[in-house]
């Protein structure tokens, strides 16, 4: 744990170091919404497709700040097994074909800031993810604290929230050795840097800890490199990690050895990554 908050401070104090110090710019007012989509198709002799989208709407007043985020990841495949019948010179192909999901992800956060002060606010939120996969079936999740806004400019913006939290887990498998609704502590961070006119880099992290249960903990992080193409459109590249200290698990049967073979609970694994490329668009 010593190790994990030390990397969190020495990369709090390098996105500090990169920000240059600067008067803060005056905040646009009104709505936004910023949507990516990708899409990637596969057919012939393998088929599979995988369908992404993230959507960011804001609300800006000159005191408070509403964000609406949600997205996902979709991906399905298909398998094929082949089989020739009859003889050397008379025969015909039997192709049995079984599709099924490979990987599902989605998400839903809102927060409300409201400004104390130039540099400190407060705010409050909610969220919901699915990964079944990871074994999630669903999650929930509130919470509240406070906020430092350490810089606030049209190229560089750097943001930390400390929050009290509040949780219900649905997972895939029930694990009676895990708490279903606890009250734990979330840590985050929001960091832009503009590039130029033309690139941006951002990187959001969220650490949420079990106050029950110290070492179940987990973290979201993801890092962006977008380019526009205009005004309105742009291309993004972003790598997501999300980790889990204590995994959900899965069942699986033992080895038969008896009428009724009996089942253990596995953990799986505790690392996800997920890297996209899609179109931005912007209103």
């Amino acid at each position: 744990m010593r190790r994990h908050a030390a990397i969190v401070v020495s990369l709090f104090a390098v996105l500090l170091a990169v920000a240059p110090a600067q008067a803060e710019d005056p905040p646009k007012l009104g709505w936004s919404d910023t949507a990516e989509f990708s899409y990637v198709q596969t057919a012939g002799n393998s088929e599979s497709s995988t369908l992404g989208f993230n959507n960011r709407l804001g609300h800006r007043w000159e005191n408070a700040l509403f964000t609406f985020k949600l997205g996902g990841i979709r991906a399905e495949s298909a398998t094929f097994v082949r089989t020739a019948i009859g003889t050397i010179d008379d025969y015909y192909v039997d192709e049995q074909k079984t599709s099924g999901l490979t990987a599902e992800n989605y998400y839903l956060n809102l927060q409300y800031d409201r400004k104390i002060s130039d540099k400190l606010v407060w705010n409050a939120g909610a969220g919901w993810d699915r990964n079944t996969f990871a074994g999630i079936e669903n999650r929930y999740a509130v919470f509240a604290g406070l906020g430092n806004v350490w810089v606030n400019k049209e190229t560089v913006k750097f943001k930390t929230d400390y929050s009290l939290t509040y949780t219900k887990r649905d997972e895939v498998v029930d694990d009676p050795s895990r708490e279903e609704n606890f009250a734990g502590f979330r840590f985050a961070w929001d960091y832009l840097n503009k590039f130029g006119e033309a690139t941006t880099f951002t990187n959001t992290l969220v650490l949420d800890d079990n106050l029950q249960e110290m070492s179940d903990w987990r973290g979201d992080t993801t890092f962006a490199v977008a380019v526009a193409m205009s005004k309105k459109l742009a291309l993004k590249a972003s790598l997501r990690f999300l980790y889990a200290n204590e995994p959900a698990k899965e069942e699986l049967a033992l080895v038969p050895g008896t009428e009724e073979a009996p089942t253990v609970l596995v953990p799986l694994e505790k690392l996800d990554t997920i890297f996209t490329t899609s179109l931005v668009v912007a209103w």
